[in-house]
């Protein structure tokens, strides 16, 4: 694996924050902009470089959130956006959905290759996660001929109606917006930090005592959701017995074992995939792309046996995105999934003390380059710090390092998956100050 050259720097601030270009800009965002964002600060990015960002006024920030575990192999890596610019002079888009394209052909099989699910794979493309979890509802409720579905309280499957009545996140994602699909239930997830040691099993017991006995019967069930690794809930790893007992339970009643890894996927955990189960269908999307808008679901080519006109995309699949998608594949394949994987270990090491000297830290947690650093008020209560941790993500921007929040009261540390020891060295000693700093103004 090679060093970017551009990307060698580290931070490096010359004006105040939000420096006078990014104001004007914040002001004419606010005049003409949804405001259904969610922006935690006020960061106006003009170029990227690996896992570096500039923004209009020239100050370099280390970026450990990567577009939201997105920039798998950083920003504007020279590899892919020579493919995307090859592409783009060849042919920018004709609809995979009508007409056949080469390389839509060729990520297919690349994807099939990777897929963890066992025997022949099929692959649908559309632009994005929540895409993803559409197809993935329709080809469950498709192939089963059933219409309910079981997702877990802390999931984020996405925004749109379907996916949006899968994520049981935060109310306020779902506030406003009326009845949402019917027939889902929810169940806790085995968050071991809150739950105890027996988290897995008693979800488990959850779903088939209860759940199966007093509210729905398995027969009506067409998939169950989960993410190995919860995202947008804080970063929480389910245990590997709770993924076999999912599988045990689909298999016994025919139900679909649908996995989310649109964040945990493609090389983020240190691995392709963080979960080390046998799924009926794959969700993937975020860093499979290095940044352009792309998504797939790959199912068991038995289960994707719906017909055509069932379910399409007028751009998903398109050639770029294609092309990006496959400079991405070859860089994580050359070297970017096992340095996530070393990284990953040398930021864990060096920050799992920090329960011990922060009172604010209730838990340090992960796999390869998605960690979680979760604040308590009270390290025995475990009760959340979420206006701590939000005080702790805004200084370390002040500091030039871009970080996110997760769940109620978790920072998020998913850089790019090239990043090298000097900046994580960097990003454990800003974050120990800035903890340090909010736990005194606390």
């Amino acid at each position: 694996m090679t060093k970017i050259a551009a990307e060698n720097k580290l931070p490096h601030l010359i004006t105040t924050l939000p420096g006078p270009n990014a104001k004007r800009i914040l002001k004419l965002d606010d005049q003409y902009i949804s405001p259904s964002y969610t922006r935690g600060y006020p960061l106006v990015a003009k170029t990227g470089r690996g896992a570096t960002v500039e923004d209009v006024d020239g100050n370099v920030f280390l970026d450990f959130a990567a577009g939201i575990a997105v920039v798998a192999t950083g920003h504007c890596h020279p590899d892919v956006v020579a493919a995307i610019q090859k592409q783009a002079a060849e042919l920018i888009h004709i609809s995979g959905t009508d007409f056949y394209i080469p390389n839509m052909a060729e990520l297919a099989e690349k994807l099939a290759e990777i897929a963890p699910m066992k025997g022949q794979k099929k692959v649908y493309f559309g632009n994005s996660g929540a895409e993803a979890i559409e197809a993935a509802i329709k080809l469950a409720r498709y192939h089963t001929r059933r219409e309910k579905f079981i997702a877990f309280y802390g999931c984020f499957h996405g925004r749109t109606m379907g996916a949006l009545s899968l994520t049981a996140s935060k109310a306020v994602q779902r506030k406003g917006f009326g009845s949402l699909l019917g027939g889902v239930f929810h169940a806790p997830y085995p968050d071991v930090y809150h739950l105890g040691p027996r988290a897995a099993s008693n979800c488990i017991a959850f779903i088939e005592k209860e759940l199966f006995k007093r509210v729905v019967d398995p027969s009506d069930i067409a998939g169950i959701i989960v993410e190995p690794i919860q995202g947008e809930g804080g970063y929480i790893s389910a245990p590997p017995e709770f993924l076999r007992d999912l599988r045990r339970i689909c298999t016994q009643h025919g139900i679909m074992l649908i996995s989310d890894e649109v964040q945990s996927g493609m090389g983020r955990t240190g691995k392709w995939w963080a979960g080390d189960f046998d799924p009926d269908i794959l969700c993937v999307a975020k860093g499979i792309a290095s940044g352009m808008p792309l998504g797939a679901m790959i199912a068991r080519a038995e289960v994707m046996d719906w017909k055509p006109g069932a379910h399409a995309s007028t751009f998903g699949g398109n050639p770029v995105c294609i092309a990006a998608a496959l400079a991405t594949i070859k860089l994580l394949e050359g070297g970017y999934v096992e340095n996530a994987r070393r990284m990953g270990e040398f930021i864990l090491r060096r920050i799992a003390d920090w329960p011990k000297r922060h009172k604010s830290v209730g838990d340090v947690r992960g796999k390869g380059l998605m960690i979680g650093v979760e604040f308590v008020l009270d390290q025995k209560t475990r009760e959340r710090a979420h206006d701590l941790r939000d005080r702790v993500v805004d200084l370390a921007f002040t500091k030039g390092l871009l970080v996110l929040g997760a769940g109620e009261n978790t920072i998020r540390l998913a850089p790019p998956l090239l990043i090298y020891e000097e900046q994580a060295e960097f990003a454990i000693r800003i974050l120990d100050e800035c903890i340090g700093e909010a736990e005194q103004k606390a």
